[in-house]
Protein backbone atom coordinates (compact mmCIF):
# COMPACT_ATOMS: atom_id res chain seq x y z
CA UNK A 1 0.00 0.00 0.00
CA UNK A 2 1.47 3.87 -0.96
CA UNK A 3 1.28 5.37 2.30
CA UNK A 4 1.95 9.19 2.61
CA UNK A 5 5.68 10.41 3.80
CA UNK A 6 4.86 10.58 7.91
CA UNK A 7 3.60 7.08 8.09
CA UNK A 8 5.87 4.12 7.45
CA UNK A 9 6.33 0.31 8.05
CA UNK A 10 9.49 -0.34 10.75
CA UNK A 11 9.82 -3.68 11.76
CA UNK A 12 6.84 -5.31 11.07
CA UNK A 13 4.87 -2.05 12.71
CA UNK A 14 3.42 0.94 11.97
CA UNK A 15 4.83 4.30 12.68
CA UNK A 16 3.64 7.43 12.52
CA UNK A 17 6.47 10.27 11.98
CA UNK A 18 8.80 8.55 14.84
CA UNK A 19 6.31 7.12 16.86
CA UNK A 20 5.93 3.42 17.00
CA UNK A 21 2.08 3.52 17.13
CA UNK A 22 1.48 0.15 19.08
CA UNK A 23 3.67 1.91 21.72
CA UNK A 24 1.50 4.39 21.39
CA UNK A 25 -1.65 2.27 21.84
CA UNK A 26 -0.10 0.44 24.82
CA UNK A 27 0.66 4.02 26.22
CA UNK A 28 -2.64 5.46 25.70
CA UNK A 29 -5.16 3.28 25.52
CA UNK A 30 -7.24 2.04 22.58
CA UNK A 31 -9.60 3.76 20.39
CA UNK A 32 -7.41 6.55 19.86
CA UNK A 33 -6.75 9.49 17.10
CA UNK A 34 -2.62 10.24 16.72
CA UNK A 35 -2.32 12.92 14.24
CA UNK A 36 1.55 14.22 13.19
CA UNK A 37 1.86 17.76 13.26
CA UNK A 38 4.64 18.00 10.68
CA UNK A 39 2.30 16.62 8.45
CA UNK A 40 -0.50 19.79 9.02
CA UNK A 41 2.02 22.19 8.58
CA UNK A 42 3.54 20.70 5.56
CA UNK A 43 0.01 20.52 3.90
CA UNK A 44 -1.02 24.12 4.95
CA UNK A 45 2.31 25.42 2.99
CA UNK A 46 1.69 23.56 0.28
CA UNK A 47 -1.32 25.34 -0.38
CA UNK A 48 0.01 28.79 0.38
CA UNK A 49 3.24 28.42 -1.44
CA UNK A 50 1.28 27.23 -4.82
CA UNK A 51 -1.38 30.03 -4.64
CA UNK A 52 1.46 32.38 -3.66
CA UNK A 53 3.31 31.61 -6.87
CA UNK A 54 0.22 33.17 -9.05
CA UNK A 55 -0.87 35.74 -6.92
CA UNK A 56 -0.68 38.17 -4.25
CA UNK A 57 -2.34 38.71 -1.43
CA UNK A 58 -3.53 35.32 -0.86
CA UNK A 59 -5.18 33.78 2.55
CA UNK A 60 -5.72 30.36 3.51
CA UNK A 61 -8.85 29.43 5.65
CA UNK A 62 -8.63 26.29 7.50
CA UNK A 63 -12.26 24.68 7.40
CA UNK A 64 -12.26 24.52 11.26
CA UNK A 65 -15.27 21.49 10.76
CA UNK A 66 -12.96 19.08 9.28
CA UNK A 67 -11.36 18.89 13.05
CA UNK A 68 -11.92 21.37 15.42
CA UNK A 69 -8.94 20.49 18.32
CA UNK A 70 -7.83 24.11 19.03
CA UNK A 71 -4.27 22.78 19.60
CA UNK A 72 -4.75 21.94 15.40
CA UNK A 73 -5.76 25.47 15.71
CA UNK A 74 -3.09 26.69 17.25
CA UNK A 75 -1.19 25.10 14.78
CA UNK A 76 -2.74 26.91 11.65
CA UNK A 77 -2.73 30.10 13.73
CA UNK A 78 1.06 30.03 14.04
CA UNK A 79 1.16 29.20 10.07
CA UNK A 80 -0.79 32.58 9.63
CA UNK A 81 -3.92 31.11 8.34
CA UNK A 82 -7.49 32.15 9.21
CA UNK A 83 -10.28 29.52 9.56
CA UNK A 84 -13.92 29.31 7.78
CA UNK A 85 -16.09 28.83 11.02
CA UNK A 86 -19.75 27.80 11.01
CA UNK A 87 -21.00 28.20 14.55
CA UNK A 88 -20.11 30.09 17.84
CA UNK A 89 -17.99 27.66 18.65
CA UNK A 90 -15.86 27.24 15.83
CA UNK A 91 -15.53 31.02 15.95
CA UNK A 92 -14.97 31.31 19.78
CA UNK A 93 -12.19 28.42 19.20
CA UNK A 94 -10.16 29.76 16.83
CA UNK A 95 -9.89 33.35 18.42
CA UNK A 96 -8.98 31.72 21.54
CA UNK A 97 -6.25 29.64 19.41
CA UNK A 98 -4.89 33.47 18.66
CA UNK A 99 -6.30 33.68 15.26
CA UNK A 100 -6.97 37.25 13.90
CA UNK A 101 -10.67 38.35 13.24
CA UNK A 102 -9.96 39.80 10.18
CA UNK A 103 -8.72 36.18 9.12
CA UNK A 104 -12.03 34.50 10.13
CA UNK A 105 -14.70 34.28 8.13
CA UNK A 106 -18.60 33.21 9.61
CA UNK A 107 -20.37 31.15 7.24
CA UNK A 108 -23.75 28.98 7.48
CA UNK A 109 -27.30 28.44 6.19
CA UNK A 110 -29.05 29.00 9.23
CA UNK A 111 -27.62 32.01 11.54
CA UNK A 112 -29.51 33.33 14.05
CA UNK A 113 -29.81 36.68 15.05
CA UNK A 114 -27.54 36.07 18.67
CA UNK A 115 -24.89 34.08 15.97
CA UNK A 116 -24.95 37.77 13.76
CA UNK A 117 -24.59 39.65 17.10
CA UNK A 118 -21.47 37.52 18.13
CA UNK A 119 -19.61 38.06 14.72
CA UNK A 120 -20.12 41.86 14.56
CA UNK A 121 -19.59 42.18 18.32
CA UNK A 122 -15.88 40.46 17.42
CA UNK A 123 -15.40 41.94 13.94
CA UNK A 124 -15.83 38.78 11.98
CA UNK A 125 -16.85 39.20 8.47
CA UNK A 126 -19.96 37.53 7.71
CA UNK A 127 -20.88 35.59 4.50
CA UNK A 128 -25.08 35.46 3.93
CA UNK A 129 -27.32 32.70 2.90
CA UNK A 130 -30.26 34.50 2.04
CA UNK A 131 -32.18 37.43 2.04
CA UNK A 132 -33.89 37.37 5.24
CA UNK A 133 -30.49 37.04 6.49
CA UNK A 134 -29.23 40.40 5.37
CA UNK A 135 -32.59 41.88 6.91
CA UNK A 136 -31.86 40.65 9.96
CA UNK A 137 -27.77 41.02 10.03
CA UNK A 138 -28.66 44.94 8.59
CA UNK A 139 -30.97 45.45 12.11
CA UNK A 140 -28.68 43.52 14.39
CA UNK A 141 -26.18 45.95 13.44
CA UNK A 142 -28.20 48.84 13.80
CA UNK A 143 -28.79 47.65 17.29
CA UNK A 144 -25.36 47.77 18.24
CA UNK A 145 -24.64 51.04 16.56
CA UNK A 146 -21.76 48.91 13.94
CA UNK A 147 -21.61 48.47 10.59
CA UNK A 148 -21.66 44.79 9.35
CA UNK A 149 -19.12 43.74 6.43
CA UNK A 150 -20.54 40.85 4.54
CA UNK A 151 -20.40 38.71 1.05
CA UNK A 152 -22.68 36.83 0.07
CA UNK A 153 -22.48 32.65 -1.14
CA UNK A 154 -23.18 31.97 -4.01
CA UNK A 155 -24.67 28.77 -5.48
CA UNK A 156 -23.06 28.33 -8.85
CA UNK A 157 -25.51 25.00 -9.89
CA UNK A 158 -22.35 22.77 -10.96
CA UNK A 159 -22.57 19.24 -10.25
CA UNK A 160 -19.93 17.72 -8.93
CA UNK A 161 -18.38 14.18 -8.75
CA UNK A 162 -18.48 13.86 -5.02
CA UNK A 163 -20.70 11.91 -2.23
CA UNK A 164 -24.45 13.80 -2.92
CA UNK A 165 -24.17 14.73 0.80
CA UNK A 166 -21.40 16.54 0.08
CA UNK A 167 -21.71 17.87 -3.06
CA UNK A 168 -22.82 21.77 -1.84
CA UNK A 169 -23.10 23.49 -5.61
CA UNK A 170 -25.63 21.98 -6.97
CA UNK A 171 -28.84 24.00 -8.13
CA UNK A 172 -30.88 21.87 -5.60
CA UNK A 173 -28.32 22.25 -2.43
CA UNK A 174 -29.15 24.09 0.94
CA UNK A 175 -26.26 26.36 0.61
CA UNK A 176 -26.21 30.02 -1.41
CA UNK A 177 -27.68 32.31 -3.14
CA UNK A 178 -28.41 31.16 -6.95
CA UNK A 179 -26.36 32.57 -9.07
CA UNK A 180 -28.83 34.38 -11.38
CA UNK A 181 -29.77 36.17 -8.27
CA UNK A 182 -26.77 37.15 -6.82
CA UNK A 183 -26.68 41.00 -8.10
CA UNK A 184 -29.97 41.83 -6.54
CA UNK A 185 -29.14 40.86 -3.23
CA UNK A 186 -25.99 42.86 -3.42
CA UNK A 187 -28.05 45.58 -4.41
CA UNK A 188 -30.12 45.46 -1.65
CA UNK A 189 -26.55 45.60 0.27
CA UNK A 190 -25.71 48.27 -0.70
CA UNK A 191 -28.60 50.30 -0.09
CA UNK A 192 -29.12 48.52 3.42
CA UNK A 193 -28.32 51.18 6.59
CA UNK A 194 -26.04 49.09 8.49
CA UNK A 195 -23.84 46.83 6.33
CA UNK A 196 -21.04 47.28 3.48
CA UNK A 197 -20.09 44.29 1.01
CA UNK A 198 -16.73 43.34 0.97
CA UNK A 199 -16.28 40.20 -0.82
CA UNK A 200 -17.98 37.39 -2.40
CA UNK A 201 -17.93 33.79 -1.55
CA UNK A 202 -18.35 30.16 -3.36
CA UNK A 203 -17.84 26.35 -1.87
CA UNK A 204 -18.84 23.71 -4.56
CA UNK A 205 -18.44 20.85 -2.40
CA UNK A 206 -16.06 18.07 -0.50
CA UNK A 207 -14.04 15.76 -1.68
CA UNK A 208 -13.61 16.40 -5.13
CA UNK A 209 -11.41 14.34 -7.23
CA UNK A 210 -11.76 16.34 -10.78
CA UNK A 211 -9.81 19.98 -11.39
CA UNK A 212 -12.31 20.73 -13.87
CA UNK A 213 -15.37 21.90 -11.33
CA UNK A 214 -13.24 24.52 -9.73
CA UNK A 215 -12.04 25.94 -12.88
CA UNK A 216 -15.66 26.44 -13.95
CA UNK A 217 -17.21 27.74 -10.24
CA UNK A 218 -13.63 30.49 -10.71
CA UNK A 219 -15.03 31.23 -13.97
CA UNK A 220 -18.58 32.01 -12.62
CA UNK A 221 -16.81 33.63 -9.87
CA UNK A 222 -15.13 35.74 -12.03
CA UNK A 223 -18.33 36.84 -14.01
CA UNK A 224 -20.39 37.75 -10.76
CA UNK A 225 -17.43 40.18 -9.79
CA UNK A 226 -17.30 41.82 -12.87
CA UNK A 227 -21.43 42.45 -12.00
CA UNK A 228 -20.50 43.57 -8.83
CA UNK A 229 -17.51 46.11 -9.40
CA UNK A 230 -19.74 47.94 -12.27
CA UNK A 231 -22.45 48.34 -10.25
CA UNK A 232 -20.04 49.50 -7.32
CA UNK A 233 -19.28 46.72 -5.10
CA UNK A 234 -15.58 47.68 -3.63
CA UNK A 235 -14.60 44.09 -3.64
CA UNK A 236 -12.01 43.39 -0.55
CA UNK A 237 -11.61 39.64 -0.83
CA UNK A 238 -12.95 36.36 -3.80
CA UNK A 239 -13.49 33.43 -1.63
CA UNK A 240 -13.49 30.21 -3.88
CA UNK A 241 -14.00 27.90 -1.31
CA UNK A 242 -12.26 24.01 -0.81
CA UNK A 243 -13.22 21.13 -1.28
CA UNK A 244 -10.32 19.41 -2.77
CA UNK A 245 -9.73 15.56 -1.80
CA UNK A 246 -7.74 13.03 -1.13
CA UNK A 247 -6.72 9.72 -2.27
CA UNK A 248 -8.62 7.32 0.41
CA UNK A 249 -8.16 4.21 -1.68
CA UNK A 250 -4.27 5.03 -1.42
CA UNK A 251 -3.87 2.61 -4.52
CA UNK A 252 -6.44 3.18 -6.52
CA UNK A 253 -7.10 7.26 -6.16
CA UNK A 254 -5.47 10.23 -7.70
CA UNK A 255 -6.30 12.91 -5.99
CA UNK A 256 -4.97 16.62 -7.20
CA UNK A 257 -2.24 18.86 -5.32
CA UNK A 258 -2.33 21.76 -4.17
CA UNK A 259 0.36 22.93 -7.08
CA UNK A 260 -1.99 21.19 -9.46
CA UNK A 261 -4.84 22.60 -8.48
CA UNK A 262 -3.38 26.32 -8.19
CA UNK A 263 -2.19 25.81 -11.82
CA UNK A 264 -5.37 25.01 -13.02
CA UNK A 265 -7.86 27.82 -11.11
CA UNK A 266 -5.38 31.11 -10.69
CA UNK A 267 -4.84 31.97 -14.41
CA UNK A 268 -8.34 31.99 -14.84
CA UNK A 269 -8.72 34.06 -11.30
CA UNK A 270 -5.89 36.53 -12.04
CA UNK A 271 -6.76 37.17 -15.66
CA UNK A 272 -10.42 37.65 -14.23
CA UNK A 273 -8.75 40.38 -11.89
CA UNK A 274 -6.73 41.70 -14.35
CA UNK A 275 -9.29 42.77 -16.98
CA UNK A 276 -11.41 43.64 -13.78
CA UNK A 277 -8.87 46.16 -12.93
CA UNK A 278 -9.17 44.86 -9.12
CA UNK A 279 -6.78 43.16 -7.10
CA UNK A 280 -8.81 41.61 -4.43
CA UNK A 281 -7.38 39.07 -1.54
CA UNK A 282 -7.93 35.60 -3.06
CA UNK A 283 -9.20 33.20 0.06
CA UNK A 284 -9.54 29.39 -0.12
CA UNK A 285 -11.07 27.20 2.54
CA UNK A 286 -9.77 23.17 2.28
CA UNK A 287 -10.09 21.11 5.35
CA UNK A 288 -10.07 17.65 4.30
CA UNK A 289 -6.93 17.70 2.38
CA UNK A 290 -5.15 19.51 5.44
CA UNK A 291 -5.42 16.93 7.83
CA UNK A 292 -7.35 13.70 6.48
CA UNK A 293 -4.06 11.74 6.14
CA UNK A 294 -2.06 13.30 9.36
CA UNK A 295 -4.37 11.40 12.01
CA UNK A 296 -4.87 7.46 12.12
CA UNK A 297 -7.30 5.78 14.53
CA UNK A 298 -5.92 3.40 16.55
CA UNK A 299 -8.52 0.45 17.64
CA UNK A 300 -7.96 -2.85 19.28
CA UNK A 301 -9.49 -6.07 18.13
CA UNK A 302 -11.89 -7.82 20.38
CA UNK A 303 -12.52 -10.32 18.71
CA UNK A 304 -13.12 -12.50 15.59
CA UNK A 305 -15.68 -14.50 14.51
CA UNK A 306 -16.90 -16.56 11.38
CA UNK A 307 -20.14 -16.18 9.97
CA UNK A 308 -22.05 -15.16 6.31
CA UNK A 309 -18.64 -13.27 6.72
CA UNK A 310 -15.35 -13.01 8.59
CA UNK A 311 -16.06 -10.12 10.97
CA UNK A 312 -13.35 -8.53 12.73
CA UNK A 313 -14.66 -6.89 16.07
CA UNK A 314 -13.04 -3.43 17.38
CA UNK A 315 -13.17 -0.81 20.37
CA UNK A 316 -14.27 1.86 17.93
CA UNK A 317 -17.45 2.21 15.93
CA UNK A 318 -19.51 4.82 13.92
CA UNK A 319 -19.13 6.83 17.39
CA UNK A 320 -15.37 7.34 16.95
CA UNK A 321 -15.45 7.20 12.97
CA UNK A 322 -19.15 7.92 11.94
CA UNK A 323 -18.12 8.86 7.88
CA UNK A 324 -18.17 4.73 6.70
CA UNK A 325 -21.71 4.42 8.40
CA UNK A 326 -23.08 7.71 7.00
CA UNK A 327 -21.20 7.90 3.62
CA UNK A 328 -20.45 4.41 2.65
CA UNK A 329 -16.66 5.74 2.72
CA UNK A 330 -13.73 3.82 2.50
CA UNK A 331 -10.95 4.00 4.93
CA UNK A 332 -7.62 2.09 4.41
CA UNK A 333 -6.65 -0.27 7.42
CA UNK A 334 -3.33 -1.08 8.21
CA UNK A 335 -2.84 -4.20 10.92
CA UNK A 336 -0.63 -1.99 12.71
CA UNK A 337 1.42 -4.96 14.78
CA UNK A 338 2.07 -6.74 11.60
CA UNK A 339 1.93 -4.42 9.20
CA UNK A 340 4.20 -6.02 6.54
CA UNK A 341 2.40 -9.07 6.63
CA UNK A 342 0.67 -10.93 4.07
CA UNK A 343 -2.74 -10.22 2.76
CA UNK A 344 -4.72 -13.28 4.19
CA UNK A 345 -8.17 -13.33 4.71
CA UNK A 346 -11.07 -10.97 3.64
CA UNK A 347 -12.95 -8.95 6.79
CA UNK A 348 -15.10 -6.96 7.59
CA UNK A 349 -14.45 -4.39 10.27
CA UNK A 350 -17.62 -4.07 12.49
CA UNK A 351 -17.48 -1.75 15.59
CA UNK A 352 -18.89 -2.39 19.32
CA UNK A 353 -22.17 -0.26 18.32
CA UNK A 354 -25.64 -1.53 18.62
CA UNK A 355 -26.65 -0.70 14.68
CA UNK A 356 -25.86 -3.67 12.08
CA UNK A 357 -24.42 -0.63 10.32
CA UNK A 358 -21.54 -0.16 12.38
CA UNK A 359 -19.30 -1.23 10.06
CA UNK A 360 -15.98 0.58 9.42
CA UNK A 361 -14.88 -1.82 6.56
CA UNK A 362 -16.40 -4.18 4.30
CA UNK A 363 -15.33 -7.28 2.57
CA UNK A 364 -11.48 -5.91 3.13
CA UNK A 365 -8.09 -8.02 2.43
CA UNK A 366 -5.90 -8.10 5.60
CA UNK A 367 -3.40 -10.40 7.73
CA UNK A 368 -4.31 -12.81 9.57
CA UNK A 369 -5.83 -11.23 13.02
CA UNK A 370 -6.44 -12.12 15.91
CA UNK A 371 -8.02 -10.75 19.45
CA UNK A 372 -5.61 -7.98 20.72
CA UNK A 373 -3.99 -7.17 17.44
CA UNK A 374 -4.47 -3.22 16.59
CA UNK A 375 -5.77 -1.62 13.90
CA UNK A 376 -4.82 1.74 12.28
CA UNK A 377 -7.53 3.16 10.29
CA UNK A 378 -6.05 5.57 8.21
CA UNK A 379 -6.73 9.35 6.81
CA UNK A 380 -9.44 9.92 9.90
CA UNK A 381 -8.37 13.34 10.54
CA UNK A 382 -10.87 15.17 9.19
CA UNK A 383 -14.73 14.69 9.80
CA UNK A 384 -13.01 12.09 12.18
CA UNK A 385 -12.79 13.00 15.69
CA UNK A 386 -15.44 16.11 14.81
CA UNK A 387 -18.18 13.81 14.08
CA UNK A 388 -17.78 11.62 17.14
CA UNK A 389 -20.40 11.42 19.30
CA UNK A 390 -21.63 9.57 22.88
CA UNK A 391 -23.96 6.96 21.39
CA UNK A 392 -24.35 3.64 23.66
CA UNK A 393 -23.38 5.84 26.02
CA UNK A 394 -19.70 5.67 24.50
CA UNK A 395 -17.03 7.97 26.07
CA UNK A 396 -15.28 9.60 22.77
CA UNK A 397 -11.69 8.40 21.90
CA UNK A 398 -8.77 10.60 23.33
CA UNK A 399 -6.26 12.59 20.88
CA UNK A 400 -2.78 12.58 20.35
CA UNK A 401 -0.09 15.15 18.85
CA UNK A 402 3.64 14.10 17.81
CA UNK A 403 6.01 16.23 16.77
CA UNK A 404 9.35 15.08 15.70
CA UNK A 405 11.02 12.44 18.93
CA UNK A 406 7.75 14.26 20.78
CA UNK A 407 4.05 13.25 21.97
CA UNK A 408 1.21 14.92 24.15
CA UNK A 409 -2.51 14.82 24.62
CA UNK A 410 -4.72 16.97 22.89
CA UNK A 411 -7.63 15.91 24.00
CA UNK A 412 -7.95 13.26 27.11
CA UNK A 413 -10.31 10.48 26.58
CA UNK A 414 -13.85 10.41 27.98
CA UNK A 415 -15.13 8.77 30.73
CA UNK A 416 -18.68 8.10 32.17
CA UNK A 417 -18.43 11.13 34.14
CA UNK A 418 -18.58 13.46 31.16
CA UNK A 419 -20.71 11.52 29.64
CA UNK A 420 -23.18 12.80 32.94
CA UNK A 421 -21.35 16.53 33.32
CA UNK A 422 -24.31 18.11 31.55
CA UNK A 423 -27.01 15.98 32.87
CA UNK A 424 -29.35 17.47 35.80
CA UNK A 425 -32.04 15.15 37.98
CA UNK A 426 -35.01 16.92 38.25
CA UNK A 427 -36.58 17.86 41.86
CA UNK A 428 -39.03 14.78 41.51
CA UNK A 429 -36.86 12.06 41.25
Amino acid sequence: MNLPPHLSVQDGHLFIGEHDTVRLAEEYGTPLYVTDEGRVRARYREYRDALSAHYKPVLVLYAAKANGNSALLRVFADEGAGADVFSPGELELALRAGMEPSHLLFNGSSKSRNDLRLAIERGIRVTLDSMDELRAIDEVAGTLGKEAFVSFRVNPALDVPTHPKIATGLASSKFGIPHERVPDAYRAALEADHVRPVGIHCHIGSQILALDPFIEAARVMVRIAGELVRMGVVLEFIDLGGGLGIPYRHDEDRAPTPREYADAVMPVFVDGMTALGIRPALWVEPGRSLVADSTVLLTRVNSTKDAHRRFVNVDAGFNQLVRPAMYGSYHEIVVANHADAPLESTCTVAGPICESGDLLAEDRPLPAVTEGDLLAILDAGAYGFSMASQYNARPRAAELLVRGPDRAPMRRAETVDDLVATQLTPPWL
